[in-house]
């Protein structure tokens, strides 16, 4: 199979289209805020400065089969991108919304990560969208497009986790099919951290961690599916509790790039709903062990509540949700 590579993907693009202005979460202070309130948090703030006729362009019904979609490459509303659907100001807020939803550690590669998917091209933009209204409280803003779904509940900033829907993220910065070490790719940091994991494990557990199944395959109907029996891979009930105690926080720590208010909600979650006993982990050699050298490229914790999928081959695609 010839090689992929992104340089050959961005010559193929029109060269007369800019790719969208990302600006930094700090010029945000110049926005026209119109009916917004001092207390609003920032996707509250753009839903309250839609037009009527914007509104009926990306606001969904809080109960929308769409809410719970997820697929690699798609658009909550394909017709209505963020550059022609939007005006500089709300342009602006939407790119502090997205910021926000990140760490400054992160922000960056994250932002180059969504540009560059965008191939130099407006039709590959981002497109966003509402489930709902304000009196709802999972009132949710969603962002979308290629390598990226990104979810956050309009009521605050603070971060109240993922509101019980799926988020995605992926990369290839330069070959479709990377190398073992992933060059450049903004998401290979969770696969050392899920490594450093493996290392906390005996060399039995390591074994019924190691899958003799395929991993699950990412068709959007079924991917995120979740099983009550028949899991791959190792039981976290039969770990000890410094075991579990490493697993939440390495989990912790693969969600770094979202804002703390987020992933201490989600912690929280699986820490009071008592989730790690019923989780299974598993990864996967052959050739989803990029280069053979047993740095688990491909690995999988799941649960009947939860499923978390990182995928490292061909590249990296990563899945992630836990219910309400």
């Amino acid at each position: 199979m010839k090689t992929v590579n992104r340089r050959d993907l961005l010559k193929t693009a029109s060269a007369s289209t800019a790719l969208l202005a990302l600006a930094p979460l700090d010029t945000f202070s110049s926005l026209a805020l119109g009916a917004a309130s001092p207390g609003d948090s920032l996707s509250m703030q753009l839903y309250k400065n839609l037009s009527d006729e914007q509104r009926q362009k990306i606001c969904l019904p809080r109960d929308h089969q769409r809410r719970q979609y997820i697929s690699n490459w798609w658009y909550i509303h394909p017709e209505h991108r963020i550059p022609t659907t939007f005006n500089a100001d709300q342009r602006q807020l939407i790119q502090a919304i997205f910021d926000s939803l990140h760490t400054p550690e992160h922000r960056d590669a994250v932002n180059k990560q969504v540009k560059g998917d965008q191939y130099g091209d407006k039709k590959n933009a981002p497109s966003v969208g509402f489930f709902g209204t304000p009196e709802d409280e999972d009132f949710e803003f969603i962002y979308t497009g290629h390598h990226v779904t990104r979810r956050c509940n309009v009521h605050s900033d603070k971060g109240l986790g993922f509101g019980g829907a799926p988020i995605f993220y992926g990369h290839f910065p330069e070959d479709f099919n990377e190398t073992k070490d992933h060059p450049g790719n903004a998401y290979w940091y969770q696969g050392k951290i899920f490594n450093e994991f493996v290392q906390g494990l005996d060399g039995t557990q390591q074994k019924q961690a190691l899958a003799s199944t395929e991993p699950r395959a990412e068709k959007p109907t079924t991917v995120i599916t979740k099983k009550k029996t028949g899991l791959p891979g190792l039981s976290c009930s039969e770990l000890s509790q410094d075991q579990q105690d490493l697993l939440l926080t390495t989990m912790g720590k693969m969600m770094a790039m979202f804002r703390q208010g987020d992933v201490s909600a989600t912690l929280d979650t699986i820490r009071n709903k008592k989730l790690i006993d019923q989780l299974h982990v598993s990864y996967y050699d052959g050739k989803y062990d990029v280069g053979s050298d047993k740095v688990w490229d491909t690995w999988q914790i799941e649960g009947p509540e939860m499923v978390w999928y990182f995928r490292g081959q061909p590249h990296i695609h990563s899945y992630f949700h836990l219910k309400a």
